[in-house]
């Protein structure tokens, strides 16, 4: 796949995007619902062996291909990682899966209700090295908490502001603003953030696309315009803490939009089944997520 390719696919292709992109302190809680626990390590370098062996479980196993799965999520360093002497990226090419990486370096504390990134020295070069790769796009995550304008519309300003630079790097940025979903005022916040979204894609500039990797909205439907704006490449939904069948069942009421799940696409995978177990599960959590982002529940209009 070329980029032309690449953009065709997440466009209009038929399927969701994979999020195996756990890093820092999400890597042991994943490694933990892998059923691998914390003694079995004893350096940051074994347990990020281990997650890349995880990894690489996934990508080979057979139900994991583009059929089903347009894109994955990678973090830098199974990016940077090879699979049976191939790199990671052209390990995905090579199944018909669009590879993106995740350059967030994590969350600054809370203010205004909301996380801003943490700043990202070297981006450039991570880019560039990206790209080189066959890496088409990025994602980068912060934090709504609370419906608080001030903060949403930093945290939008920002997100748009890193999604230039990736575009300047040549790579599609996905843009996520997460809302965390057991937020008090989530339905509110998620007002203000349709608003502060919408203002931002009305600015940005020449022929400029960005992908958005949203939290499921509390009302279905209400990020129909942002599916809709000719600026946007794809709209895709975060799980978010919810369970598989959840998340799921949320995400089918939401028309254009696309899974990228993490913890819903593996939360019944361990490394103790067999290959034939292991890829049994997993197709079966594709098949589900699959349906979930192709198969769509009409909603009632109210009277």
């Amino acid at each position: 796949m070329n980029t032309a390719d690449m953009t065709a696919k997440i466009a209009a292709g038929k399927g969701f995007i994979a999020a195996l992109d756990q890093s820092g302190g999400s890597t042991p809680k994943a490694l933990k619902g892998y059923g691998v626990e914390s003694d079995a390590w004893s350096s940051e370098a074994e347990m990020y062996d281990l997650i890349q062996q995880m990894r690489s479980r996934i990508i080979t196993a057979p139900s994991f291909s583009g059929d089903k799965v347009i894109g994955a999520i990678l973090f830098e360093r199974t990016m940077d990682n090879m699979i049976d002497d191939t790199p990671v990226p052209s390990v995905l090419i090579g199944r018909g899966v669009v590879p993106f990486i995740k350059i967030d370096k994590g969350l600054e504390d809370e203010a205004d209700g909301v996380q801003l990134m943490k700043p990202m020295p070297g981006l450039d070069a991570l880019l560039a090295r990206s790209k080189a790769l066959g890496v088409f796009g990025t994602k980068e995550r912060s934090v709504i908490n609370l419906a608080n304008r001030k903060g949403i519309a930093a945290i939008v300003a920002q997100q748009f502001e890193v999604g230039r630079q990736v575009i300047a790097g040549g790579l599609m940025p996905m843009l996520e603003p997460e809302l965390n979903i057991k937020s008090p005022e989530r339905a509110q916040a998620e007002k203000i953030l349709l608003d502060e979204l919408l203002k931002a894609l009305d600015a940005l500039p020449g022929n400029d696309k960005v992908m958005l990797k949203l939290s499921i909205p509390e009302k279905s439907g209400l990020f129909d315009p942002l599916i809709d704006h000719p600026r946007v490449l794809r709209v895709v939904a975060l799980s978010g803490g919810f369970a598989r069948a959840e998340a799921c069942a949320e995400l089918s009421r939401n028309r254009g939009m696309i899974a990228s799940f993490s913890r819903a696409l593996l939360e019944d995978l361990r490394f103790q089944m067999s290959d034939a177990e292991f890829d049994a599960s997993l197709g079966h959590a594709i098949d589900d997520i699959y349906a979930a982002s192709t198969q769509k529940v009409a909603i009632p209009v109210a009277a």
